[in-house]
């Protein structure tokens, strides 16, 4: 590329999307909300990057979700004002829950007014970044922030179920449980605790933006307000002396399945906005101040489409649906009537996936809900050391959970259209976005464990072992992460007849980990605890674990 081809230019914007008129719809509960105040303003912050013949704009809006379709509307209006092609905006939502109604969502309707200001209000942030372009340069960095993000959703006890709004006894896993529940036992997953951010300046040194990301489903405050990522935004800028028109955005990272709270420990009493956003500050401080940053770093971006289809009612379902429905929800029930009609009349939809490389940094685009494994599972896949992953981005097509966390249920996994997907579309999205990735940067070769020996902290199914009943992998491990099984099956794929095992097992009854061992020779089967002889049985070729309820952990196998 010539030198002068290779200039990066940059122009970063801010416009406030606050609405002045009142009352307004707040969705994103379970009901219908309606605001008459605000709390703290609203803002669409957009970057313009140009380098070459590729020019793409970056924005986040603080907004609980938007739709695919109104987003096209405002990557339309922005197209024609600036020439920068719709399929090379990336438009997302900070996921507050304390913004007016962009869509309907489960007992909310959309608030039209605002639904229909919105569009050229973000357009106007792109187009005024746009104008503001300068020679730049840009850097990024990637820190671990384990201390203000959990796993919000539990495993509940065997028998301890919860009822859904059909009726059934089918919610082996919930999110928000409560502080140290006695009916529930692990967090159905990991952590993905990395906090990315991308900083630009202009080639004199003078700051211009910062994007960040983060896993945090949001704090609390009251409608409106734009939440942490506001407080975010105020923090970070005093703590660097930022210029008057610096812009300082945090994204929504993978954060389907996390909180603030720590459900396992005690409440915190007395825990602020302002002092929790703090923590998250000092973090994106110290990896702002460690970037080293690149004149002519690469860009590059590519969209490409995915259709998949929703999980549609059964007739007996819309027969239920339509002696609840009601036009305004107030309960559970009705809720997921009124989202059954909805589900009925649109089998598909069409999610528009982004990939793009900024330097060093890769960005990946989910328009759902992700939860925290699927974004460990794109890092492990591609080898990206910083990948931000941006969620509800150029739509909201609902929570994805793993395809083996629907079986466990809770609300993430009833349909609607909040989670109406098809059953793998995690894994159909994931697969298309890490092939997306590979282009850039050929994929890392995982590395194979030792032989006859298993971690068991798996992000995906391990080829090696066959699971009979509910799961859930990489909960908290004894090591990392370890396999949960839901008074489930495990064994080996092979059916080994002598061998002798050695690992570590958690259950709801003891609450701590503990040695296993397992001697099977000549037909008998031997099991230990604590060294301490459990059970003495007839063997059972490959078999590891029966019917049990608890997490694995360490399996070292002994031919």
């Amino acid at each position: 590329m010539h030198p002068l081809l290779a200039l990066l230019l940059a122009g970063a914007a801010q416009v406030d999307i606050t609405p002045d008129w009142f009352p307004l719809i707040i969705n994103c509960g379970m009901l219908e909300r309606t605001a008459t105040s605000v709390s703290a303003p609203l803002f669409a912050k957009a970057i313009v990057l140009e380098q070459g013949n590729l020019k793409t704009a970056i924005l986040v809006a603080d907004s609980c979700m938007m739709p695919r379709e109104l987003i096209d509307q405002a990557k339309a209006i922005a197209e024609k004002a600036t020439g920068i092609p719709a399929n090379r905006q990336l438009i997302s939502a900070t996921h507050t829950h304390f913004a007016p109604a962009a869509m309907s969502c489960l007992g909310s309707s959309v608030d039209e007014r605002y639904a229909h200001w919105l569009p050229a209000k973000l357009a106007q942030a792109i187009i005024e970044a746009n104008s503001r372009l300068t020679p730049a340069r840009l850097g990024s960095a990637a820190v671990e922030d384990r201390d203000h993000t959990f796993v919000r959703s539990f495993i509940y006890r065997a028998g301890k179920e919860l009822t859904d709004p059909f009726g059934q006894k089918s919610v082996h896993a919930n999110m928000h449980p409560g502080h140290q529940n006695p009916d529930v036992t692990l967090p159905t997953g990991p952590v993905d605790s990395t906090l990315t951010v991308l900083a630009i300046q202009s080639t004199k040194g003078e700051p211009i933006a910062m994007l960040a990301s983060y896993g945090m489903h949001y704090f609390n405050s009251k409608p409106v307000s734009s939440d942490y990522p506001g407080v975010f935004a105020k923090q970070f800028e005093q703590r660097i002396n930022a210029p008057k028109n610096f812009v300082t955005i945090m994204s929504q990272g993978t954060s389907g399945d996390m909180m603030y709270m720590d459900y396992s420990k005690p409440q915190l009493k007395d825990l602020t906005i302002d002092t929790y956003t703090s923590g998250i500050v000092d973090n994106a401080v110290k990896a702002y101040q460690s970037i080293a940053f690149e004149t002519n770093p690469t860009l590059k971006m590519q969209e490409q489409t995915l259709t998949l289809s929703r999980r549609l009612p059964t007739p007996e379902r819309l027969q239920w649906a339509n002696k609840l429905l009601v036009d305004k929800p107030r309960n559970q029930p009705e809720v997921y009537a009124r989202e059954a009609i909805y589900l009925s009349k649109e089998p598909t939809r069409t999610l528009k996936l982004q990939t793009l490389q900024i330097g060093t940094l890769a960005i990946a685009t989910w328009p759902n809900e992700v939860y925290a494994i699927s974004g460990l599972k794109l890092r492990e896949r591609t080898g990206f050391t910083k990948l931000m992953n941006i969620t509800l981005a150029n739509g909201a097509e609902g929570y994805i959970p793993p395809t083996e966390q629907h079986a466990l249920g809770g609300y993430t996994t009833w349909p609607a259209r909040t989670a109406g997907l098809e059953v793998p579309a995690e894994s159909k999205i994931l697969t298309q976005l890490a092939t997306m990735l590979a282009q850039f940067k050929p994929a890392r070769k995982p590395t194979r464990p030792t032989k006859n020996y298993w971690p068991m902290d798996d992000l995906e199914p391990n080829k090696d072992f066959e699971i009979e009943g509910l799961h859930a992998y990489a909960v908290p491990g004894k090591q990392n992460g370890a396999l949960y099984l839901a008074s489930s099956t495990l064994r080996f794929r092979r059916p080994i007849k002598n061998f002798t095992l050695d690992l570590q097992v958690w259950t709801p009854t003891d609450k701590q980990w503990q040695p296993m061992r397992i001697e099977q020779r000549n037909n008998k089967r031997l099991t230990y605890l604590n060294n301490k002889l459990l059970t003495e049985s007839p063997a059972t070729p490959g078999l590891i674990l029966q019917n049990f309820e608890g997490a694995v952990d360490e399996i070292r196998f002994t031919p």
